[in-house]
């Protein structure tokens, strides 16, 4: 399968105003790429780039006053087939995770673990440790939060979704990490493209996603608290302990989005020819 991705994000600046953007799709993915996804700006402006400590790619420029796009357009080829399950796999032990997996079971900026972890165990201690024990967690907030756009606010925590009730997918994903640190899983935040492949008709207009991956079983898999269920076409941009780590655009400086489009869309054969024909 084939899939382009891509973002146009447009702004209104009143003055010269620094930018960090995380766009590209990440290097992950690299090996599937069909026509790379390079940033672009309008007016085109020079920018540079740099690995942050989580190994996402991000890119440094400076933004004109006035109105100013960045986009991107990249196709990249796909198995076509739903996020991998593994009921079975096991939970390490603390002392048995690898190192680097070790950041991923702290609190972090929206994952308020220390205020969550009585409640965790209360509610999912006595599952089967493992697979079933984060599905549970994923099932609980899927079932707790009401999804709606009208919901979003950028400073919410795990903990006020869990209150509220409500939330957007980077709330189910915060609440679902928090609550599977608080049971000893490391689970990092990913954003990237997430389109309607194989979902029935209507589909709603195309945005970023937010799910997480947790590491069981000597690796770690994608779960989503928000649609909950495998899912075509999950093309990853960015991961780090929770949103705080991974903004798609980080500006210093007053700014007005002026606009915002996403696009997931399976492409045919054909598209791969064109593009090796350019």
């Amino acid at each position: 399968m084939l899939i382009r991705v891509g973002c146009r994000l447009q702004f209104s600046l009143t003055q010269p105003t620094p930018l960090i953007a995380i766009l590209g799709v990440h290097h992950s993915r690299y090996g599937d790429l069909v026509k790379a996804d390079d940033l672009s700006t309008t007016p085109s402006v020079p920018f540079t780039g740099y690995r942050d400590r989580f190994d996402n790619w991000c890119t440094r420029l400076v933004a004109p006053a006035g109105e100013f796009v960045l986009s991107t357009d990249g196709v990249f080829r796909d198995t076509g087939q739903p996020d991998p399950v593994a009921p079975a796999a096991h939970q390490h032990a603390v002392q048995d995770l690898p190192d680097e997996t070790l950041v991923y079971l702290l609190g972090s900026r929206y994952c308020d673990t220390d205020l969550l972890s009585d409640e965790a165990w209360r509610r999912f201690g006595q599952t089967r440790p493992g697979w079933a024990r984060v599905q549970a967690v994923c099932d609980f907030v899927h079932g707790h939060l009401e999804f709606g756009y009208h919901h979003a606010r950028p400073t919410r925590t795990a903990l006020q979704a869990m209150i509220e009730g409500h939330g957007v997918c980077r709330d189910f994903t915060h609440l679902a990490i928090a609550l599977c640190r608080c049971l000893n899983f490391p689970a990092r935040y990913c954003t990237g493209y997430l389109g309607e492949i194989g979902e029935p008709l209507p589909h709603p207009p195309g945005d970023f996603a937010a799910w997480m991956e947790v590491y069981i079983q000597g690796r770690w898999w994608v779960f989503d608290p928000r649609n909950n269920k495998p899912r075509i076409g999950r093309v990853l941009v960015a991961r780090g302990r929770d949103a705080a780590d991974v903004p798609l655009t980080q500006t210093f400086g007053l700014h007005v989005m002026t606009d915002f489009k996403v696009w997931t869309d399976k492409v045919g054969p054909e598209t791969l020819s064109q593009e090796r024909a350019k």
